[in-house]
């Protein structure tokens, strides 16, 4: 049986089924099935998300299906008229890793940046997460840097 090819393009504003599919793939891909699933943003939300100049989502699709995808946003700077691209999200299906996908969904994502102007694209992977690792050292430089989540709510008096 022949291999269907794959597809990766940008998730457009009117393609509401291919960003609730991707966030499906994402919810088991990363074991976070409520956290993608549960709550999940209007059809209004998405449109304008999808349509705005600072968030990316790309699908990778074989025979209309999402098998793989990014989410990103691209960061505008001020101390320079350039821009940095953030990947906040990717993953590929369990059944469809060790292909190429996620190699591919990166790839379009430079040129997407590179059309934009940016001067770099950023990811941060989880200590553990080998494959996650293996890949963007493959494709990029590696910093070890930390990273903290800051609660939000009232200033400290």
């Amino acid at each position: 049986m022949a291999r269907s090819p794959l597809v990766v393009h940008r998730i457009a504003p009117d393609a509401p089924a291919t960003m609730d599919a991707l966030l499906t793939m994402f919810g088991v891909a990363f074991d976070e099935v409520e956290t993608y699933g549960a709550r999940r943003p209007s059809p209004g939300y998405m449109r304008r998300l999808l349509g705005s100049d600072g968030f990316i989502a790309l699908a990778a699709t074989k025979d209309g299906a999402v098998v793989g995808g990014l989410a990103a946003y691209e960061l505008v700077k001020f101390e320079q008229e350039r821009s940095e691209i953030y990947i906040y999200d990717l993953a590929v299906a369990a059944e469809h890793r060790r292909q190429g996908i996620a190699t591919a969904l990166i790839r379009k994502l430079q040129a997407i940046a590179a059309a934009r102007g940016a001067w770099v694209i950023f990811v941060q992977a989880d200590h553990g997460d080998e494959p996650a690792i293996a890949l963007y050292t493959k494709l990029g430089t590696r910093e070890d840097v930390l990273h903290f989540d800051i609660a939000v709510g009232p200033a400290a008096a």
